[in-house]
């Protein structure tokens, strides 16, 4: 077992990651203290691991109730928090009680806002079981919910008490869920460390298929990453915001195409594939650099040719992202392969990269 440090002062946490940490009850000792512990989990990963889970919680002597809901990306709205908060009601949680979100990225950013939100917030645990969760949403803080409008627009930063990222998990992934979730690997190597982009292309295949050890590596790297940049920004004042390259154009396809319809990490990294041609656009990466990292991508199995909406409504859909200042949409570019930065782009270089890649 691995452990890293987010540090953030008096809240600051542990990141666990190895092999069935879901058993060992030393990795939830933060529940010692808890009145009562709710899982909050959904469908598919309820009858994989919540059995589990709650045996691990159960030593604890607290009752252990699961909040089991829907599963997929359309279900992250104001009805199904809704769910979480009626069962904290329904069954006497009070201030003292510890959410455990137990799935994917949807549920942990519900079961965070859910925690941030009732009685003015709670402590909860993050126990990622996809791959983008184990090396994204599950680390930072980052809680909410989509609006029709606008992917993660309501929601608030609380940091969980623990990451316990179990590898085992991943082996239950379907194909095309541990793809989505490569795409935010190859973010981190993008964005922070052109030696780990160097090594994830040259790992595609074991990647791909789920290799144990190279599969710790990479979720071990890419929290090493992100957590270093949480701590120096947890709120997304600077350079946290490099961690979205690749989303602001992601986030419009999700949109545009209605939640679900691709996943998160689809549309990331197709999301990056234009963000690169951008970055060149800018005369930061060569056009041999963006072929490279659109190569990568694509040898992750992810979608490199984005849907077709036409450049004045990517440019609707993406005036509606969280870095939008005054009105003017900021976007995350390669200043070189290992190192991004945010800034300004006029509307005419954008839709030319909309044009060059087919999306207008």
């Amino acid at each position: 077992m691995k452990t890293l440090e987010v540090d953030l002062g008096n809240r600051s946490y542990p990141i666990y990651i190895g092999a069935d940490l879901i058993d060992q009850p030393d990795l939830f000792k933060a529940c010692e203290k808890a009145s009562s512990i709710f899982v909050v989990t959904n469908t598919t990963v309820a009858p994989l691991y919540a059995q589990r889970l709650n045996k691990t919680l159960e030593t604890f002597g607290k009752k252990v109730r699961a909040i089991v809901l829907p599963d997929g990306e359309s279900y992250k709205d104001w009805k199904n928090l809704q769910l979480i908060f009626d069962d904290l009601l329904k069954f006497g949680a009070d201030r003292q009680t510890m959410l455990v979100a137990l799935g994917g990225g949807v549920i942990g950013d519900m079961t965070g806002f859910a925690a941030a939100s009732f009685m003015r917030g709670v402590r909860f645990i993050q126990v990622p079981t996809t791959l983008l969760a184990q090396v994204d949403s599950s680390v930072g803080g980052k809680t909410g919910i989509n609006h029709p409008l606008g992917k993660n627009m309501i929601g608030a930063f609380h940091q969980p008490v623990a990451v316990i990222a179990d590898l085992n998990t991943l082996k239950t992934l379907p194909a095309r869920e541990l793809s989505a979730g490569l795409a935010e690997v190859v973010k981190h190597g993008a964005i922070a460390d052109a030696k780990f982009l160097d090594w994830i292309e040259a790992n595609a295949k074991p990647l791909l298929a789920c290799d144990t050890d190279a599969m710790s590596h990479a979720v071990l790297r890419s929290c090493e990453i992100k957590s270093a940049v949480v701590s120096a920004d947890e709120r997304e004042g600077g350079i946290r915001a490099t961690l979205n390259f690749g989303h602001t154009f992601g986030h419009a396809i999700e949109a545009g195409m209605g939640y679900g319809e691709w996943l998160h990490g689809e549309a990331v990294g197709c999301g990056m594939v234009l963000g690169a041609d951008l970055s060149c656009r800018l005369n930061y990466i060569t056009k041999a650099e963006a072929d490279r990292l659109t190569k990568i991508i694509q040898s992750m199995n992810l979608p490199i040719a984005p849907p077709k909406f036409g450049g004045k409504r990517y440019l609707e859909l993406m005036q509606v992202d969280k870095k939008t200042e005054s009105g003017q949409i900021r976007y995350v570019v390669l200043e070189k392969i290992g190192k991004a930065q945010i800034q300004g782009v006029p509307d005419a270089q954008v839709l030319e990269t909309l044009t060059a890649t087919g999306a207008a």
